[in-house]
């Protein structure tokens, strides 16, 4: 089962190492211009500017997602990154770039 290939939001993994392991196709898609493909199997600070590399750091050292949106090319993103584990050793980053609506409802449960 390989859901996460076409799956509409651009997904971004990275290992322990900080290397990038996987694109999705909408992520491939996203990051065409910075070389898509050719992207896996490179480091996530040298991709990223000294800001986002500090950011990077601070999730990695804080276990915490960093979950925020943004506004690029007339479109809204949720972005939403966080490591992610395996039996609870951390193996890496995730980053979810999702787009979302303009105007959007919000329910209180």
């Amino acid at each position: 089962m390989n859901w996460q290939k076409e799956f509409p939001a651009a997904i971004t993994v990275s290992d322990a190492e900080n290397k990038i392991i996987y694109m999705n196709d909408k992520s491939l898609q996203a990051f065409a211009n910075d070389g898509g493909s050719k992207l896996i199997g490179s480091n996530l600070f040298e991709c990223h500017s000294e800001p986002s590399n500090e950011k990077i750091q601070e999730i990695i050292s804080g276990k915490k997602p960093n979950v925020y949106t943004i506004e690029k090319n007339r479109k809204k993103k949720f972005i939403y990154q966080t490591p992610w584990f395996e039996e609870g050793e951390y193996k890496g980053l995730v980053e979810l770039s999702i787009e979302i609506p303009f105007d959007m409802p919000h329910f209180v449960r």
